[in-house]
């Protein structure tokens, strides 16, 4: 449906096998905080029905997925860390406008090019890993982002004119490259 203008180096899957169990406590914390973010956009828009069911399937999914990486992160015998602030989330939310209706747009079309990042590195993730349960989860993790900023995409074109969608996605994925550019590689999703 859109590509990403950024495309991520090997450097940074290096990084990621470097520490890898620091790489799953931050894919935990990820997914508890795509379930919350699910779950405060059908909190926000309750109203617009094929949202509500979406976000709440999402956010059912994305908790699921953390319960997933929780596994895998016990198998490794570690604990559960404290979440730790993501440079990236934050500068990507800056994106937002506020006025109510380009509020509800960015919401949607920021969440879908999340996910396509996540996408992309879960996959490249995937790639590396040797064969084994690790590498199976992340190409199944890397398959649902995918379902997920498409889901994110269409919800937009349910409520917005497609010419209007398509313009800011435009916008954002330019100023979403420059913000991947800016942050240095560590063994974290962004």
């Amino acid at each position: 449906m859109f590509d990403l203008k950024y495309h991520t180096p090997f450097k940074w899957t290096e990084k990621v096998l470097a520490d890898f169990d620091t790489f799953l406590q931050d894919h935990a914390s990820a997914e508890k905080k795509a379930s919350g973010m699910a779950m405060s956009m059908l909190s926000h828009y309750p109203h617009h029905k094929k949202l509500a069911r979406a976000m709440t399937d999402l956010a059912l999914e994305e908790l699921i997925h953390f319960k997933q990486v929780l596994k895998l992160i016990h198998g490794r015998d570690n604990e559960l860390g404290r979440d730790q602030k993501d440079e990236y989330i934050t500068q990507v939310r800056k994106l937002h406008r506020h006025p109510s209706d380009q509020l509800f747009l960015d919401r949607m079309l920021i969440a879908g090019v999340i996910e396509a990042r996540g996408f992309e590195r879960f996959s490249l993730v995937a790639e590396a890993l040797e064969p084994g349960k690790e590498k199976d989860f992340y190409e199944a993790i890397a398959k649902s982002e995918e379902k997920h900023k498409e889901m994110f995409v269409e919800l937009a074109y349910e409520y917005f004119d497609k010419d209007v969608v398509d313009t800011r996605l435009e916008e954002l994925l330019i100023d979403e490259a420059k913000i991947c550019e800016s942050i240095p590689f560590t063994a974290a999703l962004h």
